[in-house]
């Protein structure tokens, strides 16, 4: 069986449920901890929609099946599908025919950068309900939310560095955690804990796996009774001002040195990824995480 079979036989990898004004968008692949293939990212990207266009949907949930919130993009399940067209939502053309660094370039401005950006400006509220792991494309979905409610077992990492690559697509990092802690962050490739994200404000509020979910309605059901434009207009007015302090302009910047990134990999191994993937990525983690533990 193909990859590309592979994605297409995995059923309901996001599901979308709607209670009390409430729209809940919950990724669904647990067996791969939710690594994001490019069929779940269109997926979620509809889910959304579908909440922005119900009018009854005041606050939306954005969660993940399992053990962990998001293992980051898939590079390396078989249902990894990075070599097929999709239906494209924004307005670039097809990255599926096209050769050299244009091919991932195409793909990620308008998969994971695009697409972030939309989200993160979606009009209304949204909540990322957040446990265990939340790693590198992890954090691309956590950080376009609005509010992040993490249990007390969470961790945040982006450990690409290890491939040569300056961070994740959607360059947050310095917007989400004071830049010399964003800094050590990217350095290190080390895991945030849940507590001491709470303390660097990159985390609103800590729950526990057992109350997670109800923690999440209880804050979202209490935005929900704020009148529908001012929640807009007031997520319009902070989102604006963290553009003018520079946070579109710096990921443009950022999303160029991440391909230049790609490209000198590709040029010097042979692999846009420094010949890692999901499995390399996933050993190394725990080797360090070893080491750490023995310290």
């Amino acid at each position: 069986m193909t990859d590309t079979q592979t994605a297409e036989t995995e059923v309901d990898i996001v599901i979308y449920s709607v209670a009390e004004g409430i729209a809940t968008i919950t990724m669904n692949r647990p067996k791969y901890n939710n690594a994001q293939n490019g069929r779940m990212t269109y997926e979620l990207d509809a889910a959304f929609q579908c909440a922005v266009a119900d009018d009854e949907v005041k606050v939306i949930v954005l969660k993940g099946n399992g053990k962990h919130f998001s293992a980051g993009h898939d590079i390396g399940t078989p249902g990894r599908d990075i070599n097929e067209s999709q239906d494209r939502v924004t307005l670039w053309y097809d990255h599926a025919n096209k050769e050299g660094a244009e091919f991932l370039y195409v793909r990620e401005a308008e998969a994971y950068l695009g697409m972030c950006r939309r989200w993160r400006d979606i009009p209304k509220p949204t909540i990322a309900a957040v446990q265990g792991a939340c790693i590198a494309g992890g954090l691309m979905l956590a950080w376009v939310c609005d509010l992040i409610v993490a249990t007390d077992d969470a961790f945040f990492s982006d450990p690409v560095v290890r491939m040569g690559i300056p961070g994740v697509e959607y360059f947050a990092h310095p917007f989400e955690m004071h830049p010399r802690i964003a800094k050590e962050f990217l350095f290190l490739g080390d895991r945030m804990s849940a507590q001491r994200a709470e303390q660097m404000g990159m985390v609103n509020r800590l729950s526990t796996r057992e109350t997670l979910e109800a923690d999440v309605n209880a804050i979202a059901a209490k935005i929900a009774t704020m009148p529908r434009m001012g929640l807009a207009l007031t997520k319009q007015s902070i989102n604006n001002i963290e553009d003018l302090r520079g946070k579109r302009t710096g990921m443009d910047a950022a999303f160029a040195w991440h391909h230049f990134a790609h490209g000198h990999n590709e040029l010097v191994s042979g692999d846009k990824l420094g010949g890692f993937d999901g499995k390399k990525m996933a050993e190394e983690n725990k080797k360090q995480n070893k080491k750490e533990n023995k310290t």
